[in-house]
């Protein structure tokens, strides 16, 4: 068997830039340019939301009130929302008023 540890000499500027034209030639034989876009017609299309903050497109709606009431009934505290708790956790210290008047 022939020795593999000779070492390689490297490649000259003239075979470097045979490589590199080489390359360059063989991407754009293959590369395409599209231009022309579609929506493709086996896929629904889906509304895009409105920018929240923007305040022209929200001028015409209306608060809902049942939705405000819904969020600021989340996010009262549980001894507020129920009248028993709902967890084992919840049972310490459920009832934090005084059994006795001092």
């Amino acid at each position: 068997m022939a020795s593999r540890s000779a070492t390689k000499e490297p490649p000259d500027p003239v075979r470097l830039n045979q490589l590199l034209c080489e390359r360059v030639r063989k991407e754009l034989k293959y590369q395409r340019l599209h231009t022309e876009y579609s929506v493709n017609p086996l896929r629904p299309v889906h509304t895009i939301a409105r920018k929240p903050m923007s305040w022209h497109d929200n001028i015409e709606e209306p608060a809902d009130e049942k939705f405000l009431n819904l969020i600021h009934h989340a996010a009262l505290e549980p001894t507020k929302k129920y009248s028993e708790p709902q967890t084992e956790s919840q049972e310490i210290g459920w009832n934090t008023k005084p059994l006795a008047l001092p």
